[in-house]
């Protein structure tokens, strides 16, 4: 493995193959997944979930909740994995850091001025480090999309380095809100700045615009990890977050996922799924598979 740390030229031009990257895309959605796959991938998918509650409405309460959930997910269905993590605002991680205990589910907190972003840099390191010393094992923080928009690259690049220093031991996961980047030049321009920067995760969104995650995106995303552990030997993270409801769509991501970067980055250390609502669509999925018929969404929490 050839190993290098030279930082490259962010203002050279990258293009990426639009109608190449999509028609691959749509082929992963193509594969047939027989009952024992379909079961392993399921159990791997919601182990690899970041539940998630991230409004101005939140309470201690609703974050409790959250955490209950995360434990318990189907008490009729015993020996099921948990989630990877919960994700909540930095006021919110004290207490989800305490009704979790030794579960080992992460307490993951979004900061940066999330979602927007806009923000002086002070701020976003002290929102950082509030989180990281109230107990964050991880930290989502979004990228300065206004600047990187303007070719502001080494801004956006000191940036991301400055709270990846700030978060101390706590994972990184740098959100590129790919919706507002609007093409995959920029996903994958966005992708390598963050990674050189020192990210440890790459995200698609907040999840709070349209489009979030899309397979295109993400495996541009992928492509990009690939390329980077392929020049400097250091594995990075993906998660692709919103609009990823559906068990039969995260099984397309898995498969996508295998293809591109193989079997060491199949594990919730490696990927993660930024989709609350996907929790309930998997129980429902093993139910069927348990039960040969599906439950009703009401034996099921919304939150």
């Amino acid at each position: 493995m050839i190993q290098t740390k030279t930082i490259p030229d962010f203002s050279a031009p990258v293009h990426i193959d639009q109608v190449g990257i999509e028609e691959r895309a749509s082929r992963f959605t193509k594969r047939s997944i027989k009952n024992e796959s379909k079961l392993n991938g399921l159990m791997l998918a919601l182990n690899m979930i970041d539940l998630t509650t991230l409004e101005g409405k939140d309470t201690e309460g609703k974050v409790k909740q959250l955490c209950y959930k995360a434990q318990h997910l189907h008490d009729a269905y015993p020996g099921l994995p948990t989630v990877a993590a919960i994700c909540v605002y930095p006021s919110m991680v004290k207490t989800a850091k305490a009704a979790l205990g030794d579960s080992g589910i992460k307490v993951a907190s979004v900061s940066t001025a999330f979602p927007s972003g806009q923000a002086p840099r002070d701020v976003k390191i002290r929102d950082t480090k509030f989180a990281v010393q109230h107990g964050a094992d991880e930290i989502d923080m979004v990228i300065s999309r206004g600047k990187f928009l303007e070719g502001e690259y080494n801004f956006v690049f000191d940036e991301i380095a400055a709270i990846k220093e700030a978060c101390g031991e706590a994972r990184l996961k740098v959100i590129l809100e790919t919706g507002e980047l609007v093409t995959y030049d920029k996903v994958r321009k966005a992708s390598d700045i963050a990674m050189y920067a020192g990210a440890d995760f790459i995200k698609t969104s907040t999840g709070k615009i349209s489009p979030a995650a899309t397979m295109p995106v993400t495996l541009v995303m992928l492509e990009a990890i690939r390329d980077f552990y392929y020049k400097t030997g250091k594995k990075i993270a993906m998660k692709p977050a919103g609009g990823i409801s559906k068990s039969k769509l995260a099984l397309h991501y898995l498969v996508m996922l295998n293809e591109v970067l193989g079997e060491d980055w199949m594990n919730n250390e490696w990927f993660r799924f930024g989709a609350s609502s996907l929790a309930n669509d998997i129980l429902m999925q093993l139910m069927k598979l348990r039960t040969g018929v599906y439950q009703s969404a009401n034996y099921f929490s919304i939150d």
